[in-house]
């Protein structure tokens, strides 16, 4: 019994160390106190950022060939706050990375942001509290279940808030696009050439995504759009810049809804919020995805339970996104032994 109490306050404390020092992060990389002389970055110094970003090999776990590659359009995937790294994100996750990757062929798919650090360390990297998290991990991936995960989703669900937040979400999302910018420059992409971008983000990935929008845009000179997979969206003032929002979710998705209620500016009646001012002037797509969950058994991931289509729930989120980018012309239309995507 003495066991669980201790450990259950220390799971207390760290996450109230977590709340207290969540805005410190995204303040102290501003003001340079991290990665020094790369504070405040500025767009009109996105050539040199390209040529010092071909110079190095890329930390991304996908391989360094592809730098240098073209692509007709860039998704870059933007994980749920269950992640602990870029390349420590649920197993669940790993086949719909890879189901977008084989689905989508005029697409460079990138996966190598940690939506949850303004300078994209994971909670297992070269960080002061990196000796809690690492043993956390280890927990994690021998039991996916792990009541510890709990710490990890209340850490990550923190700094979402602060992306979604007005007073340090600017710079909190100053920072995601920046690393947003230096993960496109790794695998090849070339700013100024107008090569169409896509953040696709999962839950509070989709929230970060659309505050890096703000940004992103002027750092790569190219419109940017946004996928939402059961995303908890803010009004964020990102909407004002991106060319497009998909926001999806199921009906057995109980938390994806909740930002309608806790966001001010998603309520119909402030009319002049950047949210409705979005969806009025026809930049927000609203795509209710049938009966499927957020998470656990039945989510957007899940590869085994069918919908009464006869496709399962990750088969059919990923040809409603392919069916999205076709008709935005950044696919190709379904070849001729691809099956069409009927409703759930």
């Amino acid at each position: 019994m003495n066991f669980f109490v201790a450990l259950l306050a220390g799971g207390l404390a760290l996450l109230f160390l977590c709340m207290a020092v969540a805005p410190l992060e995204s303040l102290g990389w501003y003001a340079g106190w991290f990665r020094e002389g790369d504070a405040r970055p500025d767009p009109s110094a996105a050539a040199s950022l390209e040529l010092k970003a071909r110079t190095k090999v890329s930390s991304s776990i996908h391989p360094a060939e592809d730098i240098g590659k073209d692509a007709s359009h860039y998704l870059v995937y933007l994980s749920g706050i269950g992640a602990i790294a870029a390349n420590s994100v649920p197993q669940e996750e790993e086949p719909f990375i890879k189901g977008l990757e084989q689905l989508l062929p005029a697409t460079k798919v990138i996966s190598d942001v940690f939506p949850y650090s303004v300078t994209n360390l994971g909670l297992t990297g070269q960080r002061v509290t990196a000796a809690i998290w690492r043993p956390i991990e280890k927990m994690r991936l021998k039991n996916p279940d792990a009541a510890v995960s709990f710490l990890v989703n209340a850490r990550n669900l923190i700094q979402m808030t602060i992306s979604a937040d007005t007073r340090y979400g600017p710079i909190y999302n100053l920072g995601i696009g920046r690393e947003l910018h230096e993960s496109l420059l790794r695998h090849g992409y070339k700013v100024g050439s107008g090569v169409p971008v896509t953040l696709i983000g999962w839950s509070g990935g989709a929230q970060i995504a659309v505050g890096a929008a703000w940004y992103l845009p002027e750092l790569i000179g190219a419109p940017v759009r946004v996928i939402s997979i059961g995303g908890v969206l803010s009004d964020d003032k990102g909407l004002e810049q991106i060319e497009h929002l998909w926001h999806m979710w199921g009906s057995k998705d109980h938390l994806s809804p909740l930002a309608e209620f806790l966001y001010a500016g998603r309520w119909k009646l402030l009319r002049k919020s950047a949210w409705n001012r979005a969806l009025a002037a026809g930049k927000i797509s609203l795509i209710p995805l049938g009966p499927i969950s957020h998470n656990g058994h039945g989510d957007y991931f899940d590869n085994e339970m069918k919908l009464p289509n006869g496709e399962t729930h990750l088969q059919y989120v990923l040809s409603v996104i392919k069916q999205a980018l076709t008709e935005a012309d950044l696919e190709p239309a379904q070849s001729a032994g691809e099956p069409v995507k009927q409703g759930p």
